[in-house]
């Protein structure tokens, strides 16, 4: 968002949302916990920690493989979270939706099932400076093996992709093409349609991670254009191993079994093997089933809120905040683009980011120090490590206060 344009404030009932989040209440290092690290990982609602519990109480089972009630519970409610996730993204069809333990995973897929199949030497996959390592990393490996390279687009000293020149760089020997939807270090929001419209002018597929944007906005994946989109469920609400992976149909069908072994197949046979159908040919062995009913449990938390006001009062926090930090002195901040989401990266000046947010534990405010799985982005800044505060919905003005108090103190301590 521009920070000069403060949102208009609106009734948010912060205070009941908060009560449905059992750690927010507990206290570290005799203080009351400020929970500033929800990009890293958001906390869980009192409904998603009792969807596990009750999974494991009540219908403990393996999915898809028996037919006595339990499983048919439990493969109800994985499925079911299926059928959710595919709504929460707007994709086309239930079968679009792989279920993963998250982006990770979901890259690694698209690189070893996609990617590596169709690359050769003179090719490149084109992705940007500001990719977290997940986003990175897969590609590299690929094309080390097939010959191929991997070119980065730049970004601007505020944090901005430089669109222009990724447009330029879609060239020829561009055979995949990779961008955040939201900066995880900067909360930079990246024009994904433009982004999808002219690589398709191109035939070129378009990657996106979502890890950033499920959490704080609608995400519309036919809208947005894009041919495979990865997200993460542990950093909206939900358990830790789960996730999911859309691509469009005819990418699926196409592509062959990352992972083989059981519930993937169609028929085995010493002669050769047939595949189950898209997405389960992509779910071999047992799934994190009781993180999936969390996931659904989740999506309906999402759903009894809702994004407008979820995104209006994170919108909110984040100029309050970010002007808050700007009257420190010393501090930079890391990441100033136009339209972003709720992180904030900084450093003050003489104070190490480790310093700092250790010292700011000891006052109860949990924040994540170094380089956030963004080396590239770290280089780009000149800097080894940033200070990344990331707020979420549940989080309050109050809370901002007295970060910002803690902060000051914690900066006298150092200077």
């Amino acid at each position: 968002m521009n920070a000069q344009t403060q949102p208009s404030p609106t009734v948010f009932d912060v205070q009941r949302v908060r009560a449905d989040f059992p750690l927010l209440s507990r206290t570290v290092h005799d203080k009351p916990l400020i929970y500033f690290d929800n990009a890293n990982t958001s906390q869980k609602p009192l409904s998603v920690i009792e969807a596990v519990d009750q999974h494991y109480r009540l219908r403990n089972a393996n999915v898809s493989r028996a037919v006595h009630l339990l499983g048919e519970e439990a493969t109800a409610a994985y499925e079911g979270a299926r059928d959710k996730l595919a709504r929460f993204i707007n994709a086309t069809s239930r079968n679009e939706l792989i279920l993963t333990s998250g982006t990770t995973q979901a890259m690694n897929l698209i690189a070893y099932s996609f990617a590596m199949p169709r690359l050769k030497e003179g090719d490149s996959i084109l992705t940007t400076v500001m990719e977290h390592h997940a986003n990175i990393v897969p590609w590299q490996i690929v094309a080390s093996r097939t010959g191929a390279t991997v070119k980065a687009a730049p970004i601007d000293d505020r944090g901005e992709l430089i669109v222009e020149k990724y447009i330029e760089m879609l060239t020829p020997d561009v055979k995949l093409a990779c961008v955040t939807h939201v900066s995880n270090v900067l909360g930079t929001v990246n024009p994904v349609r433009e982004i999808a419209r002219e690589c398709r002018k191109r035939g070129i597929p378009l990657v996106v991670d979502g890890s950033q944007a499920v959490p704080h906005r609608p995400v519309d994946v036919q809208a947005l254009g894009c041919d495979f989109y990865a997200f993460t469920g542990h950093k909206m609400l939900s358990p830790t191993g789960t996730g999911g992976l859309w691509a469009r149909k005819e990418h699926l069908e196409a592509m062959p079994p990352f992972f083989g072994g059981g519930e993937m197949i169609r028929e085995v046979s010493f002669s050769g093997t047939t595949f189950a159908a898209p997405p389960h040919k992509f779910e071999a062995g047992t799934p994190n089933i009781a993180g999936f009913a969390g996931v659904g449990a989740a999506i309906d938390y999402y759903d009894s809120i809702g994004f407008d006001a979820i995104h209006s009062w994170e919108q909110q926090l984040l100029s309050y905040a970010t002007e808050r930090l700007r009257d420190i002195p010393g501090l930079r901040l890391f990441g100033e683009a136009k339209e972003k989401e709720p992180v904030i990266s900084f450093l003050i000046e003489g104070a190490q980011a480790t310093d700092l947010a250790t010292l700011l534990d000891l006052q109860g405010v949990a924040v994540r120090s170094g380089h956030h799985c963004a080396h590239p982005l770290m280089q780009f800044f000149k800097v080894p490590a940033t200070l990344r505060a990331s707020l979420a919905f549940y989080n309050t003005r109050e809370e901002v206060d007295a970060f910002i108090t803690a902060l000051l103190k914690v900066r006298k301590l150092l200077m």
